[in-house]
């Protein structure tokens, strides 16, 4: 039996020794935390986001940018330092903001989150796991008439590749969702994914492994990384340390999910991984008994504002934004007030606002948006990072896949993956990272 040492327990980590596992492999998960998914996993905005595929690199993205400078509560902010990882990302970012780069990503980025979204009501059907989830769509909401005008525009090229989006009036839009309606008269018209769905990321993978462990795989938690050993061509055991002192562990493949934590761990075997750091924020709010605004049914997007807002249980979740700042976690005031004050303009009396539980997490982005999945130079090693803000869509699918490669199969889905078995696949942005 292949013995698979799987580097990370978040949502690629948990999914991805669950697939491995379904095959017949014998895996171990190693992760610093006390438990699974408890960093970029643990608090995120909760959305099955199909239909948000859009990469953040588009041709009207470095204009915005420029405008965003210096404004703390801006939805995307470089914070720039003498960092030669991060001027390394922000210049092939601005390559991919091409529109025949955008348009490839974004189609790449399709068809990867619509398998994963098929895995994972595959993985529900088969394992009944309860977490708060929704298959009532994703409403993407727009103040601005020209913003609702471009977006209703870029929509095209998803439904012509056969991705469902409604272009709405308001009117259509508040019949649909009728949290919308005491915000209405602010909105210039609304984009509708029905097929997109919502649940709490943490509660799943929490779940999945403890089925996982029951199924035999095996969890070394509080258990830190310290490097990866090579030896020719191959990994030969990674170097870990907990309470009972330091130690290496062996396997027959190794497989890095650590999101942002990946490069500087990959760097000492000379693997590069263009995935940098872009910090997230949330907001947890109890809903509040009697309130005359209903909760979402599923989860709204304020597009203009990159906000979500998401109906998970008897809690709303909010969450958005993103700030290259590099490893920070701290949480920054202003931009966790952002949110909760645009919560309160589009649903004043929703929550308990004075019962709030911000959070931040390290999204782990490419410049394309494009995760980075498949076997690096190293023929044992795999990578299953990089997912950006579609880490809970993308993640089922990608493990998935990840698995088949491993299994020396050819994944079911079209996507660019790194050294594929038995398909030549063209090159893209995910190709130069490993």
């Amino acid at each position: 039996m292949k013995r698979v040492l799987v580097l990370g327990a978040g949502i690629l980590g948990v999914h991805t020794a669950w697939f491995l596992r379904q095959r017949g492999f014998e895996v171990t998960v190693v992760d610093r935390q006390p438990g699974p998914a408890l960093e970029t996993s643990f608090a995120n905005g909760s959305q099955i986001s199909v239909s948000q595929s859009d990469p953040w690199a588009s041709p009207h993205a470095p204009f915005k940018i420029l405008k965003w400078l210096g404004q703390e509560d801006a939805p995307l902010l470089f914070r720039l330092k003498a960092d030669i990882n991060q001027w390394r990302w922000g210049l092939r970012f601005l390559y991919e903001c091409l529109p025949s780069r955008a348009e490839h990503n974004t189609l790449q980025a399709m068809r990867l989150a619509e398998y994963s979204r098929r895995t994972l009501q595959m993985m529900r059907r088969e394992t009944g796991i309860q977490y708060d989830h929704a298959e009532a769509g994703i409403m993407m909401i727009h103040s601005d008439p020209k913003s609702f005008n471009d977006a209703a525009e870029a929509a095209q090229l998803l439904i012509r590749n056969g991705e469902r989006r409604d272009v709405l009036s308001v009117a259509e839009a508040v019949k649909v969702e009728p949290a919308l309606a005491h915000t209405a008269p602010s909105l210039a018209g609304a984009i509708y994914a029905p097929n997109d769905e919502s649940g709490d990321a943490y509660k799943f993978t929490s779940a999945l492994a403890a089925l996982a462990a029951k199924q035999g795989v095996q969890f070394l938690y509080g258990t830190t990384i310290k490097r990866i050993d090579r030896v020719g061509g191959e990994v030969s055991g990674v170097v870990v340390s907990d309470a009972e002192g330091e130690r290496t562990l062996s396997g027959d493949a190794y497989v890095v999910a650590l999101g942002s934590y990946s490069p500087a761990l990959l760097s000492g075997v000379g693997v590069d991984a263009l995935v940098y750091p872009a910090k997230g924020y949330s907001a947890t709010l109890p809903l509040r008994a009697g309130s005359k605004i209903p909760a979402p049914k599923g989860s709204i997007t304020d597009d203009e504002k990159k906000v979500v807002f998401t109906t998970i249980g008897e809690r709303l979740r909010i969450a958005g934004t993103a700030e290259l700042n590099g490893f920070d976690t701290s949480l920054n005031t202003v931009r966790c007030e952002a949110l909760t004050r645009r919560a309160k303009h589009h649903f004043p009396d929703l929550c308990e606002w004075d019962k709030v539980e911000y959070w931040t997490g390290l999204r782990p982005a490419t410049p394309s948006n494009l995760p980075i999945i498949g076997q690096s130079k190293l023929k044992n090693l795999y990578l299953n990072t990089g997912h950006g803000t579609l880490g809970w869509t993308e993640g089922p699918g990608s493990a998935r896949a990840l698995a088949d490669i491993i299994a020396g199969e050819v994944p079911e889905v079209d996507y660019a993956f790194i050294n594929a078995p038995a398909r030549k696949i063209a090159a893209s942005a995910a190709t130069s990272h490993a």
